[in-house]
């Protein structure tokens, strides 16, 4: 597939909601020069909730569409539930590379000296992918699982102007709070609410989620170098939903903190 304009690599980041944001600054942050399109769909989040062959059927229809209508270079699927059911489909039928997001159980084992709490949605906490990841990385040290939609839903309202109510947070937190010494955040949208949840945990918890790893990968699949300390002035990039988004100017005030252009409207049955 032929690169954007300019020859600079298209990376389009899809998530149910805006929790893709979290993985999109640590690639934009480590990769600058490129291009970004961030795409969610709104219309069927939470994703968690959907049975799977909908759930597979939905997102490779609808990034196959974008893919091919905007010259994409690299897909990130920047969603826990998505990245364990749909990447083998969405590989075979794409001809770019697809990267997705597992939750960063490996280096929370190789610092924990306590216990590792997991923190993510109910749905990736009852997956065997997670199970076989803990069974495979943490053996030796133990994995307390706390699964929250809530938190999902707080990093949303976040997003879109609300205060995070942290006595709210700390009552779903609670069951972790003293037992654990590294917090695996499992859920992209998790690290929107890194500062209050590490104000809940305090400082002795050590917050780890998976967005330098993907940014990295980035970085070795499309064979670019960091540019860090460079400066660009680069145009809002463009975002798609696939449904009207709910209170869609205060999301669009948060999405411009992240340097995005006002949401476009993209109907499902248009992909």
């Amino acid at each position: 597939m032929e690169h954007s304009a300019n020859s600079i690599p298209k990376v389009l980041i899809f998530d149910s909601g805006v929790g893709g944001l979290s993985v999109y600054q640590q690639i934009q942050a480590r990769y600058p020069q490129l291009d970004y399109l961030y795409l969610f769909d709104n219309e069927a989040y939470p994703y968690g909730e959907l049975p799977e062959q909908v759930l597979i059927e939905r997102v490779v229809k609808l990034v196959t569409h974008i893919v091919i209508k905007q010259g994409i270079d690299i897909v990130v699927i920047a969603c826990n539930t998505a990245s364990t059911i749909v990447l083998p489909h969405l590989r075979k039928t794409l001809n770019i590379p697809v990267v997705g997001v597992v939750p960063a159980i490996k280096p929370a084992a190789a610092l924990s000296k306590k216990a590792i709490g997991l923190i993510a949605t109910p749905a990736t906490i009852k997956r065997p992918y997670t199970h076989n990841l803990i069974s495979q990385f943490s053996a030796d040290v133990e994995v307390k699982l706390l699964g929250s939609t809530r938190l999902v839903m707080m990093a949303e309202e976040k997003l879109r102007g609300e205060t995070v109510n942290l006595n709210e947070l700390k009552e779903t937190l609670r069951p972790l709070v003293n037992k654990i010494d590294v917090a695996v955040l499992g859920c992209t949208h998790f690290p929107l609410l890194k500062p209050e949840i590490q104000q809940v945990f305090g400082l002795g918890v050590t917050l780890i989620d998976s967005g330098e790893a993907i940014a990295m990968r980035i970085g070795a699949v499309l064979q670019v170098e960091p540019q860090k300390n460079k400066q660009y002035n680069k145009k809002y990039y463009s975002i798609y939903s696939s449904a009207a988004p709910w209170e869609g100017a205060a999301l669009n005030k948060g999405l411009e903190h992240f340097s995005f252009s006002p949401v476009e409207i993209l109907q499902f049955q248009d992909a």
